[in-house]
């Protein structure tokens, strides 16, 4: 149990520096877009690719397959977004009237930021709390863009709804939350520095508001989580690899303990399969209910590269599956 809460802090030191070191990426590439040249924007995305590949290249050996075939999914589905809605149709510009570099990748960034976020073990070990955090929060952006913002942003409080159903019913729910922290922040910065500018109506109807940022862009964003998490399996399987991650394919809310081993999905996940290999499992948290699990991984996960054990969410019938139930 020793070992298990040593390997797990030190997965926390990784989680807490991949989280921090993105975030910090994008507020400086977000102030050098601002007022840098053509050629500037470009260094920024080369450097931006090549920070996206180290983190994912330094993910825990037995998920790394996983994560990089969802961060993959992103960057390619997001970056048809942004030239149909941006280059296309005009949804919304950047400052110099073209996608930046940095823009596809920074995507990815964005991706692995929100999963880290969901990761951690003090959002994992309270979903309920961060779920309900997120749908207040959203509740309160989403009025002020139909309240207060004019034209009254329609957009953002539609995004709000998505977001619901996200939280709701995705089998994911804690990414979401990761995605609400991150986008938000995101979207605010972007259009505050402007680097891109939202129009104020729709590009086809011109009727329907939309915010500059739209209130609750995340749930817009979550478009692109979920697309992660729906192709992740079709395409794992059409190359022949095992993705190491869980319930979902994040690593995130699986549904409790199992005895799966370093060969298939893990701990908690409804994964691939592989070898059976033992796994003790510890409670964590207090109260009418248990919200995790720590595990202990075999020490042929550990030798593989992998985390010393993993705090995995409790079953949903454990925790109860309606957003913001009562601790």
């Amino acid at each position: 149990m020793g070992a298990c809460r040593s390997g797990s802090s030190v997965a926390e030191v990784r989680r807490g520096f991949t989280f921090l070191a993105i975030l910090s990426w994008i507020g400086g590439v977000l102030l050098v877009d601002s007022a840098a040249s053509g050629v500037a924007v470009h260094l920024l995305g080369v450097l931006t690719w090549l920070l996206l590949i180290a983190l994912v290249a330094v993910e825990p050996a037995e998920r790394r397959a996983g994560v990089a075939l969802q961060v993959g999914i992103v960057v390619v589905f997001a970056t048809v977004i942004e030239y149909v809605f941006s280059q296309w149709l005009g949804a919304y510009r950047y400052l110099d009237g073209h996608v930046p570099a940095y823009v596809p990748p920074g995507h990815g960034l964005v991706y692995l930021a929100a999963l880290t976020f969901a990761q951690a073990a003090w959002v994992r070990e309270r979903p309920r709390l961060w779920i309900a955090l997120t749908v207040a929060a959203g509740a309160l952006l989403a009025g002020y863009g139909l309240l207060v913002v004019r034209p009254a942003d329609w957009l953002g409080a539609f995004w709000y709804l998505c977001l619901l159903g996200f939280l709701r019913w995705g089998p994911t729910r804690l990414l979401y939350v990761g995605a609400f922290v991150v986008v938000t922040a995101l979207e605010w910065a972007g259009t505050w520095l402007d680097v891109w500018t939202w129009a104020p109506y729709d590009p086809v109807l011109g009727v329907i508001g939309q915010g500059n940022p739209p209130s609750v862009a995340a749930g817009g964003y979550g478009w692109f989580d979920l697309a992660a998490v729906a192709l992740t399996p079709w395409l794992a399987r059409w190359l022949g690899v095992r993705t190491g991650l869980g319930r979902g394919l994040t690593g995130v809310g699986g549904a409790g303990v199992t005895n799966r081993g370093a060969g298939g999905a893990g701990v908690g996940e409804g994964g691939e399969g592989g070898e059976q290999a033992p796994q003790r499992a510890h409670p964590v948290g207090v109260g009418l209910r248990q919200r995790a699990v720590i595990v202990e991984m075999p020490a042929a996960a550990r030798a593989a590269g992998g985390e010393g054990c993993q705090i995995r969410e409790a079953p949903d019938e454990v925790l109860g599956s309606h957003m913001g139930e009562p601790e």
